[in-house]
């Protein structure tokens, strides 16, 4: 699934849709103060020796929020997510599609992160790059109310 999603979906995505641009540096992003979200991005890119790519950082951003590993399991319970939280779209809608079809050990997380995403306040509008200097601490208070 992670490779899926990286190496297949991602490159094709870059071509239908114009991604917006992520504004922060690595540099910048290792100069933010502890516990913010900035700081936390480049930390966990650092620990899972990926690169920081800047058509991608908003989804690397939802993980950290959303406290999903970047496993085959926690991409689609992302996905399940914002699937819950009101975000239909098709990597969306694939991702769930192929996670439930191939992963029926995960169908117990996939449903749990489904109904935090139901019972969450929509995020789907949020300014991601705007937020990358706040706290991760109170922005993850805000989705888990």
């Amino acid at each position: 699934m992670v490779f899926l999603t990286h190496q297949l979906a991602l490159p094709i995505l870059k071509i239908i849709r114009k991604p917006e641009v992520f504004p922060y540096s690595r540099a910048q992003l290792h100069e933010m103060p502890e516990g913010t979200l900035g700081k936390d991005l480049i930390t966990m890119i650092d620990e899972n020796r990926f690169t920081l790519l800047t058509h991608y950082a908003r989804h690397d951003i939802k993980h950290i929020l959303l406290g999903y590993p970047t496993t085959d399991e926690g991409e689609v319970s992302l996905q399940m997510f914002m699937l819950g939280n009101g975000h239909i779209s098709f990597p969306v809608l694939i991702t769930v599609l192929f996670g439930s079809i191939t992963m029926p050990e995960y169908w117990s997380s996939f449903r749990n992160a489904y109904r935090k995403g139901k019972k969450s306040p929509a995020i789907d509008g949020w300014n991601w790059f705007a937020i990358v200097p706040q706290h991760t601490h109170e922005l993850q208070k805000l989705i888990n109310q």
